[in-house]
């Protein structure tokens, strides 16, 4: 990731100096050439004038810039960057004027017979503050409208990438809901309760009906609450409770209050899913899951904890565990975090930490 960082920067680099170089060189070259031909300065004095045009041009916008980048101005709404835009460009200009003056005393070294009576005339001056006035106006509109596109383009491309995650996270659990395996195991489950015990085996497919139908038919939302979150996980474990029958138990602690807040759908019933898969499955006498939701200041704190162990360095290589992860970093830009680990020598703990987001 470091290294494409760093590719992206220099080409974003060379692209500015290409346009400082190529756009200050051409305006430079038209007032070059007027002087040439209207005023007859030499070859000499004409190429030193086109050098310090140039210089003056990027030396001010550079430093535009520089600050421009500093504070975040391409963050900004319209309002506000038009509040320091316009004065920023206003002085600018000026800054423009007096270095457009020092040009001119570095200039004249050369000159004898000097003429100062134009210099201290405003109908001098007055054509030099509006040139830069307008150079300074069209460089920064077309500077600021650059990275409103590049912007724009940035955000589409998120959420271009988000929609993909989050399809596939939404297909990777409809297809791990529909696999053969846990179809086998439900169904069979539930033909052995039609003749033990009906009432369960109704409840039985009850449960599988709900879990497939939210899967199925659950509206393209990024953020459920947790009441809705659980209500899922419940179900899901219950059906589970069928096939592992007294191995499988869950806990779940939470204060009430918290169930109107929102989270990624499906991330908790994800987590408990795979604390079944590669802990209560994998032992004799089973286990429970332990679930655990609090709140800090700004945080919602989810863990479930279960027994077993993470083997060898695939702590996090499930694909599910992958696009939760990813879907965190796109919804919540680098605010949640995610941590799979072993605690004491039997039992791994999953901690998902994520900003408070109220309904």
């Amino acid at each position: 990731m470091g290294g494409s960082k760093n590719i992206s920067d220099n080409k974003s680099i060379s692209l500015y100096w290409k346009c400082q170089l190529l756009g200050w060189g051409t305006v430079s070259l038209y007032w070059a050439y007027t002087v040439y031909t209207r005023d007859h300065y030499g070859v000499f004095f004409t190429f030193l004038n086109y050098v310090l045009d140039i210089v003056v041009g990027v030396l001010l916008t550079h430093l535009y810039r520089y600050f421009a980048k500093k504070l975040n101005w391409n963050a900004l709404n319209l309002g506000s960057l038009a509040i320091r835009v316009i004065p920023s460009v206003i002085l600018l200009s000026v800054a423009y004027m007096e270095l457009v003056d020092l040009k001119w005393h570095l200039y004249w070294v050369f000159v004898e017979n000097k003429d100062y009576t134009l210099w201290y005339s405003l109908s001098y001056w007055n054509p030099v503050f509006i040139t830069g006035l307008r150079l300074m106006a069209i460089w920064i509109l077309a500077y600021h409208l650059y990275h409103y596109h590049q912007n724009k383009l940035e955000t589409a491309k998120q959420n271009a990438e988000l929609l993909v995650i989050a399809k596939q996270a939404q297909l990777d659990n409809l297809s791990k809901q529909l696999n053969p395996h846990f179809l086998f195991n439900s169904l069979n489950s539930i033909k052995s309760l039609i003749i033990e015990n009906t009432t369960m085996a109704r409840r039985a497919v009850d449960l599988l009906s709900d879990i497939l139908r939210t899967s199925l038919y659950e509206k393209d939302v990024p953020f459920i609450t947790i009441k809705e979150e659980l209500e899922l996980v419940k179900d899901y474990v219950d059906l589970e409770k069928i096939r592992f029958e007294e191995r499988l138990n869950m806990s779940i602690e939470m204060d009430s209050e918290l169930e109107n807040y929102l989270i990624l759908p499906l991330s908790i019933q994800l987590l408990v899913e795979n604390g079944i898969k590669h802990g209560i499955d994998k032992r004799i006498n089973g286990g429970t899951i332990q679930l655990t939701i609090k709140k800090t200041t700004e945080t919602i704190e989810i863990i479930v904890q279960n027994p077993g162990k993470i083997a060898g360095n695939n702590a996090e290589a499930g694909i599910g565990i992958k696009n939760l992860t990813k879907r965190l970093q796109l919804h919540y830009d680098g605010g949640a975090s995610f941590e799979l680990q072993n605690i004491d020598n039997d039992l791994v703990r999953a901690t998902l930490i994520i900003p408070i987001r109220k309904k």
